[in-house]
C-alpha cells in the first residue's frame, strides 16, 4: 500500500522527530509530541485495566482530536487499510462515513454512533490520516456540530504534532507508546 499524506508532509506537518529543531517547545508524550498552545486542554485516554496511555484528546471550543501514532514499515502506507477497516466498523454500528479530500489528504466524514450518558447519538465525526516515515499517525476530530473554524484549528495541531517512532523493533499497526510528560521536561 502506498504512504498517504499531504505533499508538504516534511515542511508542513505532522513531522517525524528528526524533522523539527530542538528549540521548538513541545509537550513531550513519548510517541507524540504537540506544540503547546494557549486555548488547547489535552488529556490523555487511560486504559483502565492496564494503565495505559493509549490516545492524547486536544479539546478546542468543545471540539475535540484525538491522536493516536503507530508503527509502520518505511514502504507501506497503513491510511489506506485503515479507512477501509473505519468505514466497515463505521457502518456495522450503524453509521456512515465517506471519503473526502481534506486539509491533509483523503479523509472519512460522516455520523458515527456513540454513547452520550445514557443516550445513544449520531455525532459528526472526521478521521484524519498521514502515513510518515516508519510511522502513521491517525487522528479522529469529533463533536456536537463540526464548526469549520474550530475544525481548522484542529488541522493546524494535528499537523503540528512530531512522531517519536523510536528505535524498538514493532510490527506494522502496533501502537506506539505514550506516557505522562514528566514536569520540567517540556519546554
Amino acid at each position: 500500500m502506498e504512504k498517504l499524506g499531504p505533499e508538504d508532509r516534511i515542511t508542513g506537518g505532522p513531522f517525524d522527530i528528526s524533522e523539527v529543531g530542538v528549540l521548538t517547545p513541545y509537550l513531550d508524550f513519548g510517541s507524540i509530541r504537540l506544540a503547546p498552545r494557549q486555548e488547547m486542554q489535552i488529556r490523555a485516554d487511560i486504559d483502565e485495566a492496564s494503565k495505559r496511555v493509549m490516545a492524547l484528546t486536544v479539546e478546542i471550543q468543545g471540539h475535540r482530536l484525538q491522536l493516536q501514532a503507530f508503527a509502520a514499515t518505511k514502504t507501506d502506507g497503513l491510511w489506506q487499510p485503515t479507512m477501509e477497516s473505519l468505514e466497515k466498523s463505521v457502518a456495522d454500528q450503524g453509521g456512515k462515513v465517506e471519503q473526502v479530500a481534506g486539509p491533509v489528504g483523503i479523509e472519512l466524514r460522516g455520523a458515527v454512533p456513540a454513547v452520550s450518558g445514557d443516550n445513544k447519538v449520531i455525532r459528526p465525526t472526521r478521521f484524519l490520516g498521514v502515513d510518515g516515515p516508519r510511522w502513521f499517525l491517525r487522528g479522529v476530530v469529533s463533536a456536537a456540530s463540526i464548526d469549520e473554524e474550530v475544525y481548522l484549528k484542529l488541522v493546524s495541531v494535528f499537523r503540528a504534532t512530531a512522531v517519536n517512532r523510536g528505535d524498538i523493533a514493532m510490527p506494522p499497526g502496533e501502537l506506539l507508546p505514550l506516557r505522562l510528560p514528566v514536569s520540567g521536561q517540556e519546554a
